[in-house]
């Protein structure tokens, strides 16, 4: 005869000691695996990857057909990372892109491209984008768009190049990077 409660007298008090053996069962293989840690303070925040961004750069300016300028980043900013695409559209082009980790720990990114604003914006953004003001720095206008919940993009024009901004750092540190992509001279074809 058996021992077991019929179907319907059973309750949640059951339910968790069935799964409670499984939950045990799936932290240990975790646990051995290494996938998962305990860290009571909180996430802490690993090395930086490091990047060339000045080989980079160079390599971009004899490969690209646009000016590409090689900015000096203020003391402390870490370079960790760089990419090449095309802005895809009709008035789309290469772009070349270095992102930046701030000495305050936040990421900037720098990108140059011979895509109009209208295409490269939302290229970078992933989404439609409307200005939302302009920054003047180092005699260069930088139209600002931005919006509740999006990271900032400042964007300008240099002639032959539109240099983009964007990322989490604060406004001082968009104005850095600016002031220091007007100052930095075209690296040679």
């Amino acid at each position: 005869m058996a021992s077991d409660k019929p179907r319907i007298l059973h309750n949640n008090r059951d339910m968790v000691w069935s799964l409670l053996p499984l939950v045990l069962f799936c932290v240990l293989i975790a646990g051995i695996a290494s996938q998962c840690t305990l860290s009571p303070g909180g996430p802490t925040s690993g090395p930086i990857p490091s990047f060339d961004a000045d080989a980079a750069l160079e390599y971009d300016a004899k490969d690209l057909s646009f000016p590409v300028r090689q900015p000096v980043t203020p003391e402390g900013w870490a370079p960790n990372s760089g990419s090449r695409s095309i802005v895809s559209g009709d008035d789309g082009g290469d772009s070349t892109t270095v992102g930046f980790i701030t000495s305050a720990g936040r990421y900037i990114q720098l990108t140059q491209s011979d895509a109009l604003e209208t295409v490269l914006v939302p290229f970078v953004a992933g989404d439609p984008r409307t200005a939302t003001g302009t920054e003047e720095v180092a005699g260069h206008s930088w139209i600002v768009y931005g919006g509740e919940g999006v990271e900032p993009i400042w964007i300008s024009d240099f002639g032959d190049v539109r240099i983009l901004t964007t990322g989490s750092a604060s406004p001082e540190e968009f104005e850095q990077l600016a002031t220091s992509v007007a100052d930095a001279p075209v690296l040679a074809p």
